[in-house]
């Protein structure tokens, strides 16, 4: 049997679902493509992700002649409706960025020591366009929405590469979209119109990117400031976003099955509740925020302000209370997105709590909601 085979059976073995090998060329068009949208891309292109590096993987592994891409199907058991919604698909099933420690991170690290054990020198912290490699090894092919796709998956996968330095046997390209060639599904039901062209996102309108990449010091040109005519729009997602992938018919024989459900998942959707993450005790924090959403996001004030949103949104009254409560939070951020979530309630108990935390108020920004609230009122 051949390394190329060796390779593929021993990834099949440890769950991955598909496997196919390309080269380790670069990927000029791709870098072009990032040059010409600069202005939506520059927090990723500046960012530690370095991408237009990983574009061309032999500047920095000279000795690089293979790209081996994996898919893991993360959507293999069933999500409770209770997190269906709220937190993306890809962040409940606990495969995104995780932790060595973490099934899915020992995974992608048995992976590696399989090929170094196999002769291979792997490429460490060098980031490839993992869709783009997936389709070229023949695994995936693409959507509008720009999410890869996996043959008799869907798109609720994670794509994961290793460059290594062996010549290797190479799978022939999928490079194509094979969405219904009328299909705009997913542009209309975008909320925020982030998906404007096949294949074409600004991702600075995307729910999920402002769910979490919104922090400040965090990325170039970014800063934790969500504007009011996105808020609005993101309904009660706080971690990720699904819609244009709920929409997708080629999501839909997946989304419709019946699958086993995931102990874990269901034991944390009986108590997370929105009212406990803004007012976040760190039980509540350790025991349910950070097994789901531990890839992007280091501090809590963060899933603070995205649940005063989500509340926001939900536009009930019965959650007054714990508003008000956050109006008392040591972080001016949560405070200000709190009062902006009292408004869009409204109501004369709501403009007595913001005239009485008004007059207490030393934040700059929280200041400022709470005025233009008390403005529109």
């Amino acid at each position: 049997m051949s390394l190329s085979e060796n390779i593929k059976d021993f990834g099949l073995d440890l769950g991955y679902s598909k496997i196919g090998i390309t080269t380790a060329d670069g990927f000029p068009d791709y870098i072009v493509e990032l040059n010409s949208r600069r202005d939506m891309y520059a927090w990723y292109i500046e960012s530690a992700f370095q991408p237009l590096t990983g574009a061309d993987p032999k500047s920095v592994m000279p000795s690089a002649k293979s790209i081996i891409v994996v898919v893991y199907d993360a959507f293999k058991e069933s999500f409770p409706e209770k997190l269906v919604g709220k937190i993306g698909r890809l962040y409940q099933s606990r495969c995104y960025l995780t932790p060595r420690h973490r099934i899915n991170g020992a995974r992608r690290q048995l992976m590696r020591e399989f090929l170094e054990k196999s002769g291979c020198q792997v490429a460490q912290r060098l980031v490839v366009p993992e869709r783009l490699s997936a389709a070229r090894a023949g695994i995936v092919t693409y959507g509008k929405n720009t999410f890869a796709f996996a043959e008799g998956i869907g798109s609720f996968i994670l794509v994961t590469a290793f460059i290594v330095d062996a010549e290797l046997e190479y799978d022939e390209p999928t490079m194509e979209v094979k969405c219904p060639p009328k299909c705009t599904a997913c542009f209309d039901a975008c909320p925020t119109g982030a998906l404007y062209e096949s294949l074409k996102m600004d991702p600075r309108r995307c729910i999920a990117f402002n769910t979490f990449m919104t922090q400040d010091d965090y990325l170039v040109g970014v800063t934790s400031y969500i504007p009011p005519d996105i808020r609005e729009k993101m309904g009660i997602w706080i971690h990720g976003c699904d819609i244009c992938q709920e929409v997708c018919p080629r999501n839909q024989k997946r989304l419709k099955a019946k699958l086993p459900q995931n102990e874990f998942l269901t034991k944390v959707a009986q108590d997370f509740e929105l009212a406990k993450l803004l007012n976040l005790s760190d039980e509540f924090y350790i025991e349910r925020v950070q097994p789901l959403m531990y890839n992007y996001i280091r501090d809590k004030k963060y899933f603070q302000r995205n649940a005063a949103i989500a509340l926001g949104n939900m536009g009930d009254p019965t959650f007054i209370p714990d508003l008000a409560q956050a109006m008392q939070d040591p972080e001016g951020l949560v405070r200000a997105y709190a009062a902006w979530a009292l408004g869009k309630i409204g109501g004369s108990q709501v403009r007595q709590i913001l005239e009485a935390n008004l007059a207490r108020e030393t934040d700059e920004f929280a200041k400022r909601e709470i005025q233009d609230v008390l403005a529109a009122t």
